[in-house]
């Protein structure tokens, strides 16, 4: 379905927002979006000048709908070719350089010329001939530095809208009109009003558009995450089609069919391996720097790079529905929702800019009333200063920015951060529920010890155990089969093979009657145990599972199978406990096990047998205590508990991401990227609060300032250059600081 008419049902879409300056056109985006028939609602980014709309409304509509408003809008597909993304940023920043390289060129002449007195005095002929040239120049630079200003702040006029524009527009555009007055008039002005500032619009538009193309500059590193995993998308695939092998375009690919794939060469589309043997790097979908092995029945997905072998797979995921689409869906929608900080600060800038424009008026005035001589000149300048200082891009971009370095950042490291406010809440947790299996424990049962009796040897008792096992669907057979395997050892052929539900199986070798499973197995032929119960109860008190092997009415070996626990899992309980996170293990297991398991981890407060629809009534039993829960889970049994949590950790793998269920997805399945997740909310937080401290102390301080207030007591005033380039460096300072998320070591 083409993207331009497919929204007649409700569903979500994002839009690329051209001309979007300041936190002011948030506002004015929200406003004109939220006009169009079918849009339910409205989130604008700043940060990426991007819009997420949901509704049944027409894309036409709104494009249309913004363009009265003053902005452009392309509509923009999940997996669009970050190139053409990156050559528009880079186009843009160097428009913005020669705009500002064109207003220097005649600011910076003029404010020299005016400091060394290089110009014919206003009032002579050679001065009005001067002065008037130098406004034909200034003319021509607010047309073509400042253009883009005045054209936008009309176009909001016309909504009743204002924003970051409408601010430069009246400051720049006041001192050129009230210069070229000065030039025929200069005679009937006091001398100190008798002074044009065309030097001051044209370096106050050179410093707006220099710290916009640094600001575009800083902002495209932000998305360096989503350009990286857009990028891992191969435009080919080498499908087998009538028994030929042909490179196709990648959206021609449909499910089903069959790929190749060879050494060096990026996997198209998720599937699962039919023939062949090799290694892939998934570092960027998982954050795991060690290839993983695949053999025929694995999973593969798209943008992962197969290393040394070849083989065939079948595709069953494509286009958007692939991991790597939803992982970038996931990370951009995390990337455009705001936590309670961006909401604050959004509602402050969308009445900030009319604010402004009133209080630059009342300065006017004030000055013009209660000033000394020149009034009209004080009056000016404070007004111009004002208007230019005030520019709420800092305010804009303090939470917006943050959130996406931090987001870029976690999908970096193999952790998937679905909701911005998980963000600032990951790092408030006093309290993390652990579910057991496949969380604090590798999920696939291992085998780990083989014990024999009766003059057999380990080999022997593994190798009839396995070979009674062949013919067995039970969970742990695959584990005694893949130790007996890896051993080496040939099995025996087993003859009236019998599974006896819930107990075990029997089978004869050499016309012997074999028996493995339990100790109710054992009962049920009469065969003595309690001889090895301390050694069973050993096993079971270290998490296994021992399984009996018995021949002749004789136990003759026991072999044990455990899900082991993580490598990582004890060292990330560790960390957690060093954080003051209460750590709790919340498992349907029985409780033997769940504490043996719980022991090796360091975790002491063990609650087992808990059914999953129970486990989200231990998360409200904590957070009734004034807790702020986590919950760790597979995010499939566990999701009414993680839902129900404030923090909700799916754990993952690249190609079986339960993203529905949980704020945040642990891609990798390490319990170690939980406290590196915690670390980063703190520190993300904290950057947040630096730059909204940053913006707001920089508004609350400049504005007064450039108002005159320390003018009665010291004589100072505020040059509109000075606060012209104060006001573009804000807005870059804030972006450099969030960037420094980007580097910051989580682990320390």
């Amino acid at each position: 379905m083409n993207t331009e008419q497919s929204m007649t049902r409700e569903q979500e879409l994002r839009l690329s927002i051209l001309g979007m300056r300041c936190a002011g056109c948030i506002a004015a985006v929200e406003t004109a979006l939220q006009g169009v028939a079918g849009v339910k609602t409205v989130n604008v980014n700043f940060a990426d000048h991007s819009a997420v709309v949901t509704g049944a409304a027409e894309p036409e509509q709104m494009k249309l709908a913004l363009k009265q408003a003053g902005y452009d809008a392309a509509v923009m597909e999940g997996l669009e070719d970050p190139g053409e993304e990156e050559k528009q940023e880079e186009a843009r920043y160097r428009d913005l350089m020669l705009k500002a390289a064109v207003a220097g060129a005649l600011g910076v002449p003029l404010m020299l010329g005016a400091h060394l007195d290089w110009f014919p005095m206003m009032g002579t002929d050679a001065g009005t001939g001067f002065w008037t040239n130098v406004a034909l120049l200034t003319l021509a630079v607010l047309f073509y530095s400042g253009g883009h200003f005045f054209t936008s702040a009309v176009k909001l006029l016309r909504v009743k809208q204002a924003n970051m524009d409408t601010l430069i527009a009246l400051g720049t555009g006041s001192a050129w009109l009230y210069s070229s007055i000065v030039i025929d008039y200069s005679d009937q002005l006091p001398s100190l009003s008798n002074h044009a500032y065309f030097e001051a619009s044209a370096i106050i538009l050179a410093f707006i558009n220099l710290g916009s193309a640094l600001e575009t500059r800083a902002r495209g590193k932000t998305s360096a995450a989503i350009r990286a995993l857009i990028g891992l998308q191969p435009r080919t695939a080498r499908v087998v089609r009538d028994g030929q092998e042909i490179d196709i375009p990648i959206e021609d690919v449909g499910l089903g069919e069959v790929l190749r794939v060879r050494p060096g060469e990026k996997i198209a589309v998720d599937g699962t391996l039919l023939e062949g043997h090799s290694s892939v790097d998934e570092s960027m979908l998982t954050g795991e720097s060690l290839p993983v092995e695949k053999s025929p029945g694995s999973s593969v997905a798209a943008g992962t790079i197969n290393q040394n072998g070849s083989f065939l797979f079948k595709a069953t995921r494509i286009g958007r529905d692939t991991a790597l689409a939803q992982i970038i869906y996931s990370v951009r929608q995390a990337q455009s929702s705001k936590p309670a900080l961006a909401r604050l600060a959004d509602k402050i800038s969308a009445v900030f800019v009319p604010t402004v424009v009133v209080f630059s008026l009342f300065t006017f005035f004030v000055w013009l009333i209660f000033g000394p001589d020149p009034a009209l000149g004080y009056a000016f300048v404070t007004s111009m200063t004002v208007l230019v200082i005030a520019c709420p891009c800092a305010l804009g971009l303090a939470t917006p920015i943050s959130v996406m370095v931090a987001v870029g950042r976690a999908a970096q490291m193999g952790v998937l951060i679905r909701k911005g406010e998980a963000l600032q809440t990951a790092g408030k947790l006093t309290c993390l529920i652990l579910d057991k299996t496949g969380t604090v424990t590798v999920g696939k049962p291992t085998l780990s010890q083989v014990v024999a009796f009766e003059g057999y040897t380990e080999d022997e008792v593994l190798r009839h155990a396995a070979s009674l096992e062949s013919g067995s669907e039970h969970p742990l057979a695959a584990a005694i089969l893949a130790a007996a395997e890896e051993q080496k050892l040939k099995l025996e052929k087993v003859r009236k093979f019998q599974a006896v539900a819930g107990h075990g199986i029997t089978g004869s070798i050499d016309k012997r009657l074999w028996l493995f499973g339990n100790a109710a197995l054992m009962a049920e032929h009469d065969i003595g145990i309690d001889a090895h119960a301390d050694t069973m109860a050993e096993l079971a008190g270290k998490g296994q599972t021992p399984m009996l092997l018995a021949v002749d009415k004789t136990l003759v070996g026991i072999v044990a199978v455990a899900d082991p626990i993580k490598a990582d899992s004890a060292d990330a309980v560790r960390r957690l406990k060093q954080r003051g996170v209460r750590v709790l293990m919340v498992t349907g297991d029985n409780e033997i096990t769940a504490k043996a398991i719980a022991a090796q981890a360091g975790i002491s407060e063990v609650r087992a047998q808990v059914l999953p629809q129970d486990k989200a009534a231990v998360v409200k039993e904590l957070q009734s205590r004034g807790e702020k829960v986590g919950m760790v889970g597979d995010g499939i049994n566990d999701a009414p508990a993680l839902a129900q949590a404030d923090v909700g950790f799916a754990i993952g793998t690249g190609t079986d991401v339960a993203i529905e269920s949980a704020d945040v997805v642990l891609l990798q399945g390490s319990l170690m990227k939980v406290p590196e997740a915690m670390a980063l909310s703190l520190l993300t937080v904290a950057n947040i609060k630096q730059n909204l401290l940053g913006a707001f102390f920089y508004n609350t301080i400049g504005i007064p300032v450039a108002a005159g207030l320390l003018y009665p007591l010291f004589g100072i005033l505020l040059n509109p250059m000075i606060a012209g380039a104060a006001m573009a460096m804000s807005s870059v300072t804030v972006v450099s600081n969030a960037n420094r998320l980007r580097w910051i070591k989580l682990d320390e």
